[in-house]
């Protein structure tokens, strides 16, 4: 399913923080957002899920299939969150429940969106947390999050966003904290299951050294609109708007060439330890 997001702007306070932002996720393709902190990127996520902080205006449109998100009543609009559209938020450490298990966290949005019984939905949670290289996923159903390192967090995060099979996957800065091999396990495992279930990803980020490990398209915010887009290859080798080659000159090193491989294979036995 595509995701098409035309004209967005997003006024706080009589501000305006969002000045006509145009993106266009496809299934299967993953798009990477980038931007210095304060660029816009997380506001955009956060538009599509209905999610903006209390007084915020939003306008233009943001199409999922034939409808506009935007003008959908709640009701409506809580049915498509979770489940037609999920979320990956930065930090596991407090999108995830520290009182309740990794499974009682699974499995309520299953029951809720899929009206899945408590077995049923038990078996889909174990299957995706091995999905998402969980070691041990009976066992880990029953854990807490405090209990898993930083990566294996993010990692349920993920199998929590895909419980209710969305179609389109906002991850916002979803590798942060995490160092250079756990980062490349995840980014490697968003890359595969956008491959495999057909997922539009929009990878928020501000790293552009990530986004050569993934993306299929890459766009550029600054100041709360999108200064270029584009195929990751053309961006990236070749950018047209001097923001975009000063973000990449300062990355502490270069990008890896776009089409080569993200550096290790998974990075799950570190991970696990």
């Amino acid at each position: 399913m595509t995701l098409d997001i035309t004209a967005l702007r997003v006024s706080i306070g009589g501000r305006e923080i969002l000045h006509g932002v145009d993106l266009r996720l496809e299934a299967g393709r993953v798009h990477g957002l980038a931007g210095e902190s304060g660029s816009g990127k997380t506001m955009t996520g956060l538009a599509v899920l209905g999610l903006l902080p209390h007084g915020a205006r939003a306008s233009g449109a943001i199409r999922l299939g034939d409808r506009d998100l935007l003008s959908l009543p709640a009701k409506e609009l809580n049915r498509v969150r979770g489940g037609e559209v999920a979320m990956v938020f930065q930090d596991p450490a407090t999108s995830l429940h520290p009182m309740l298990t990794v499974g009682r966290q699974l499995t309520e949005h299953m029951r809720h969106h899929l009206r899945l019984g408590r077995a049923e939905a038990r078996a889909r949670a174990v299957d995706l947390l091995a999905k998402v290289r969980i070691p041990a996923p009976e066992e880990a159903y029953g854990r807490y999050p405090h209990q898993f390192s930083g990566g294996m967090r993010q990692r349920i995060a993920i199998a929590i966003a895909l419980a209710c099979s969305p179609k389109v996957l906002i991850a916002d800065e979803p590798t942060t904290a995490l160092d250079v091999t756990v980062q490349a396990g995840v980014l490697r495992l968003l890359r595969g299951l956008c491959d495999e279930l057909g997922l539009a990803v929009l990878l928020v980020t501000h790293d552009l050294g990530v986004m050569s490990a993934v993306a299929d398209e890459v766009s550029v915010m600054k100041d709360g609109q999108v200064v270029e887009s584009g195929p990751r290859g053309n961006v990236l080798r070749t950018p047209s708007h001097p923001y975009t080659r000063t973000l990449l000159a300062s990355l502490p090193t270069p990008p890896p060439e776009p089409d080569s491989p993200a550096g290790p294979s998974s990075g799950s036995d570190a991970e696990a330890r």
